[in-house]
Formats: structure tokens, C-alpha cells, sequence
């Protein structure tokens, strides 16, 4: 992607940068480093549902990306960070006519997904935990876990509109 004509502006110390791609098509994008609070959970929340009602999400679907948002979030806030004041959770809303995309990341360990336990197994079915990355990867359309460099794990969620489906 080419920035044309990238305005970039602080808002409650987020960084944003609007620019044009090579197409003509804009891209909003916001990065932001929040603490390892719960607190941080419900201000990302709010951020990505701003940016997904901007969008034309239906009210089902901005209760999906709600959802998916703060399960992840508190993820990395909980298992990622273990709420380490030192640490932050790193998150890029990146919005084009026909995409939100979110990517949350820790500066906790890389979890392997695969060394999880299947949440739909009958031992686990009265578990507390373990649901959070199936509801993400049922509500979302793409859903991703890397390695984060330097260290720690990036989710990326994906969720097109209608027009683009």
C-alpha cells in the first residue's frame, strides 16, 4: 500500500493516519498501547465498535466484533500479560470500505494454539475458560494467532461487510 495525501492526528493518545491506497481506496488507521487493565478491555471494545458502526455493521454483527474484541482483549490482558503493570497490549484498528481488521497483541509468552484444549470436549464443557478463541473464530471471518515481534502473541480478526461478500 502507497500513502497518498496521509494526514496522521493524536486523539486520547492514540496515533491515526487516514491515508489513500495506490486504488483510491481510504484506510483508516488507529494504534494505540493500552495498560494491562480490564479497563483497557472495555476502552478498545468501544474504539472498534465506533469504527465498525462507522462501517454499517448491523447490530448483530457490531455484537460479534464486540464480543470477539473483549475476549481477546482480556486474553491478552489475563493470559498474555498477567495484568504486569510494565507491560502493554498493543492494538491497530485498520478500516477500508470493506474491512475492519483488529489486531490485539501482548508482551507476554507465544501460546501455541494446537497445546490447547478442545473447549468442545465433554471434559471441558463446564470449564470457566476456554471458549474465548472459539466464539472469535465463529464470529469472525478470518481470525489469526502469531508470534509478536519482539515477543509476546498478535491475534488479527477480520470482519468484511456485506459488499464485499
Amino acid at each position: 500500500m502507497r500513502r497518498v495525501g496521509a494526514q496522521a492526528e493524536a486523539r486520547e493518545g492514540a496515533a491515526s493516519i487516514s491515508s489513500v491506497d495506490s486504488g483510491g481506496v481510504e484506510i483508516r488507521t488507529i494504534e494505540h498501547s493500552f495498560d494491562s487493565t480490564l479497563d483497557s478491555v472495555d476502552a478498545v471494545e468501544e474504539m472498534v465498535l465506533k469504527e465498525a458502526r462507522h462501517m454499517g455493521f448491523d447490530e448483530d454483527d457490531q455484537h460479534k466484533i464486540g464480543i470477539s474484541v473483549r475476549e481477546c482483549m482480556v486474553n491478552a490482558v489475563v493470559h498474555g500479560n498477567r495484568y504486569n503493570a510494565r507491560k502493554k497490549v498493543h492494538v491497530a484498528i485498520v478500516r477500508s470500505p470493506e474491512t475492519l481488521e483488529v489486531r490485539v497483541g501482548d508482551e507476554g509468552d507465544f501460546f501455541d494454539m494446537t497445546q490447547l484444549p478442545d473447549p468442545l470436549a465433554d471434559e471441558n464443557l463446564l470449564r470457566h475458560s476456554g471458549r474465548g478463541l472459539l466464539l472469535m473464530q465463529a464470529f469472525m471471518d478470518e481470525f489469526q494467532v502469531r508470534p509478536r515481534q519482539p515477543g509476546g502473541t498478535e491475534v488479527r480478526l477480520v470482519k468484511h461487510t456485506a459488499k464485499a461478500n
